[in-house]
C-alpha cells in the first residue's frame, strides 16, 4: 500500500477502550487525542463482549470502531470481525496494543494479508488467574513468528523491553523504549502534615494481582497506631464484592471506600490524588504502572511492591518499595513510616503524554521513511 506523504493514516488496535478503564485503555486514548489534535487521521479498532456500545463512534476526532467479542463473560476477546475490519480498511500503519488476548494475533495476520507496516506494544500485565500468568511465556512463544514481523516492539519500562528481548530471542535494535505519560489538570496537593487525616489511596483495577487485598489486611494494625486514616481503593472490576467483604470481615469497613470514578474524568482523578497522605500499589507485576507516574506528578509519596517495573522506579529513588512477599505487619510498618515520614522525590522531569504521543509518531515516520509530519 502506498503512503500518503501528507496524510498519515494510523489504526490503533487494542482489545479495550473507554468507557471501559485500565491502563492500556488510558494509554491508547491520551495518545490518540493527541494524534488527531495534530492532523493525524486515528482510528481506534476495539472490542465490545457486552454487545451493548455503540459500533461507530468519534470522540476528539479520534474514529472509534467496536467489534463483538466472545465470549461475554471472559477477557479472552475472540474477534473475528477484526480481521474484516483491518483489511477492508485503508491504512498506512497499524499499531497493536497489548499483546495478551486473542485480539493481537488476529489483528498482525489482518496486517499481514493487508501487507500495512505493524508494530505492536507489549504492555505486559499481571493476571488473577495463577495458570493464565504462567501460560505468558508460552503464548510469547507461540506469538514470536508474528512478534518478529513486527517493524517495532515498543515497551513501557526498560524492564518490559529486557523481558521480551529475553523470552523472545531478538536483537536489541527491535526494541525500543516509550513510557506511558501523565498529565492531570493542576491542583494544589494538600500539605503532607499530621493535622490532617491521612487518606491512603490504593489504585488499580479490582483484580487479586493487584494487590489491594495486602492493604486491607495490614489495615487494623495500621487503625491501631493512626485510628484516624481512611482507605480507599480506587477502580472497578470483578473483585469488588470481595474486597468489600474482606473489609467486613476485617472489621474495616467503616474506615473502607471501595469505588471508580468515570475514566475520563481526569479532574477527579487529579483531586483524588492531591487529597492522598499515600499512594500503593502492592501489586504482584506492572511493566510502567500510569497511577504511580500520576501520583508522582501530584507530588504524592507511594509505596509499591519491589517486583517488575515498580522494582526500576524504587531503584531510580522515585518510590518507597517492599518485599512481595511481606506480611500484614510489614506492610503496616511500611505504610506508618511513609504516612510519618513521607518520601517525596526531589524535583525531576516525568515523561508525559505529550512526549510519548511525540515518540510514537517518530517511530511511525521512521518506519514508513517518510519526514516528520509534524
Amino acid at each position: 500500500m502506498s503512503v500518503n506523504q501528507n496524510h498519515l493514516r494510523v489504526l490503533l488496535v487494542t482489545p479495550r477502550y473507554f468507557p471501559l478503564m485500565g491502563g492500556v485503555e488510558t494509554h491508547v486514548y491520551e495518545v490518540a487525542r493527541r494524534f488527531a489534535a495534530k492532523g493525524v487521521d486515528t482510528t481506534v479498532l476495539t472490542t465490545d463482549p457486552s454487545g451493548e456500545l455503540t459500533k461507530e463512534d468519534r470522540v476528539e476526532d479520534v474514529n472509534i470502531i467496536r467489534v463483538n467479542a466472545y465470549p461475554r463473560n471472559r477477557d479472552y476477546y475472540f474477534a473475528p470481525q477484526l480481521y474484516g475490519k483491518i483489511v477492508g480498511g485503508e491504512w498506512d500503519i497499524i499499531h497493536c496494543q497489548s499483546f495478551h488476548t486473542l485480539v493481537p494475533p488476529i489483528a498482525m495476520l489482518a496486517a499481514l494479508r493487508s501487507r500495512v507496516p505493524y508494530m505492536v506494544s507489549f504492555h505486559s500485565g499481571g493476571h488473577s488467574a495463577g495458570y493464565r500468568n504462567s501460560a505468558r511465556s508460552l503464548q510469547t512463544s507461540l506469538l514470536k513468528p508474528l512478534l518478529s514481523r513486527a517493524k517495532k516492539l515498543i515497551a513501557v519500562s526498560h524492564f518490559e523491553a529486557e523481558l521480551f528481548q529475553k523470552r523472545l530471542g531478538l536483537p536489541q535494535e527491535r526494541f525500543t523504549v516509550v513510557p506511558n505519560g501523565s498529565h492531570l489538570p493542576k491542583i494544589t496537593p494538600i500539605e503532607l502534615d499530621r493535622s490532617h487525616d491521612p487518606v491512603i489511596l490504593s489504585v488499580g483495577r479490582l483484580e487479586h494481582y493487584k494487590g489491594h487485598h495486602r492493604l486491607i489486611a495490614a489495615f487494623p494494625q495500621i487503625l491501631q497506631r493512626r485510628p484516624d486514616a481512611h482507605l480507599r481503593i480506587l477502580g472497578q472490576g470483578p473483585h469488588e464484592a470481595e474486597l468489600k467483604q474482606m473489609a467486613v470481615d476485617y472489621g474495616v469497613a467503616d474506615r473502607t471506600e471501595i469505588g471508580a470514578i468515570p475514566p475520563g474524568n481526569r479532574t477527579g482523578m487529579a483531586d483524588i490524588l492531591s487529597q492522598a497522605s499515600l499512594v500503593t500499589l502492592l501489586s504482584d507485576y506492572e511493566a510502567h504502572p500510569i497511577a504511580v507516574m500520576e501520583a508522582l506528578s501530584m507530588k504524592r509519596p507511594v509505596l509499591v511492591t519491589h517486583t517488575s517495573g515498580l522494582g526500576e522506579l524504587a531503584d531510580r529513588g522515585l518510590v518507597k518499595s517492599i518485599p512481595l512477599d511481606s506480611d500484614s505487619t510489614r506492610v503496616a510498618e511500611a505504610v506508618l513510616d511513609q504516612l510519618e515520614h513521607p518520601m517525596i522525590p526531589a524535583d525531576f522531569e516525568l515523561p508525559t503524554w505529550d512526549q510519548c504521543a511525540e515518540s510514537l509518531l517518530a517511530i511511525y515516520d521512521d518506519v514508513l521513511g517518510r519526514s516528520s509530519h509534524r
